[in-house]
C-alpha cells in the first residue's frame, strides 16, 4: 500500500465535507459520545458505495446522467433537510445530554436529543446521499489496483477498509476535539445560537456545492 494512498486518502477525509459538518455539529450539541456515534454513522455511510465500486454500480453511476442527477437530488434534498431541522432547535444545548429526565420523571427530548440509532442513521444517510463518494470510489482507487484481475477483488476490498478506518479516525478526532470545547461554548447562549446558525449555512453551501456538482 503505496503512501500516496495513504496521504490522498487523509486529505480527502479530512477535507470538511457533509460527513464533518455532522459530526462537529453532534458533538458540540450533545458531547464527545454523540461526536463518536456520528463518526461511526458517517463512517458505514460508506459501505454502500464500496458495494456499488465492487458490484459494478460505480461504473453505471458514472455512465448514467439519469442515475447521477437522482442521487444528487436526494442528497440536496437532504442537506436542505439538516439545514432545517438544525434552524428549527429551539432548546439549550445541555452539558448532560444522557440525563435520563427531569425529578418527576419526564424526559426532556430536547435535552436529550435524538437516540444513538438516529445519530447513526442520519450519519449513514449523509455519506450514503452523496454521488461524489461513488464516484471517488470508482476512480480513485482503482488507480491503486494491479492488472490482475484474480487479487484486484481482496485488494480493492482492503484499499476501501483503509479508507473507512481513517474516516473513522479522523471524524472521531474532529468529533473529540469540538466536544472538547463544548463547556465553552455552551456558557455563552449567543454563542449556541451562532454556532447553529453556522452549522444551517454550512448546510445549505453543502447542498449548493452538490447541486451544482458535475460528473467527472
Amino acid at each position: 500500500m503505496s503512501p500516496t494512498f495513504w496521504i490522498t486518502t487523509f486529505v480527502v477525509v479530512a477535507t470538511p465535507g457533509t460527513g464533518v459538518v455532522y459530526t462537529l455539529s453532534a458533538a458540540l450539541s450533545r458531547g464527545a459520545r454523540a461526536g463518536l456515534v456520528a463518526a461511526v454513522g458517517c463512517t458505514l455511510g460508506i459501505v454502500p458505495h464500496v458495494l456499488a465500486a465492487v458490484t459494478g454500480l460505480a461504473a453505471i453511476m458514472h455512465a448514467s446522467a439519469v442515475a447521477f442527477q437522482g442521487l444528487k437530488l436526494a442528497g440536496v434534498v437532504y442537506l436542505l433537510f439538516l439545514a432545517w431541522a438544525t434552524l428549527r432547535e429551539r432548546g439549550d444545548l445541555t452539558v448532560d445530554p444522557d440525563r435520563p429526565g427531569d425529578p418527576d420523571g419526564t424526559v426532556d427530548r430536547e435535552r436529550t436529543g435524538p437516540s444513538a440509532g438516529r445519530v447513526v442513521a442520519r450519519g449513514v444517510l449523509v455519506n450514503v446521499l452523496n454521488p461524489k463518494l461513488t464516484l471517488f470510489f470508482f476512480a480513485f482507487l482503482p488507480q491503486f489496483v494491479g492488472g490482475d484481475r484474480a487479487g484486484s477483488l481482496p485488494l480493492l476490498l482492503e484499499l476501501s477498509a483503509v479508507f473507512m478506518l481513517v474516516t473513522l479516525v479522523v471524524f472521531a478526532g474532529y468529533g473529540l476535539a469540538a466536544a472538547a470545547v463544548r463547556q465553552q461554548v455552551l456558557e455563552r447562549p449567543h454563542v449556541v445560537r451562532r454556532v447553529r446558525r453556522a452549522f444551517a449555512a454550512s448546510y445549505l453551501v453543502l447542498a449548493g456545492r452538490l447541486a451544482l456538482a458535475q460528473r467527472s
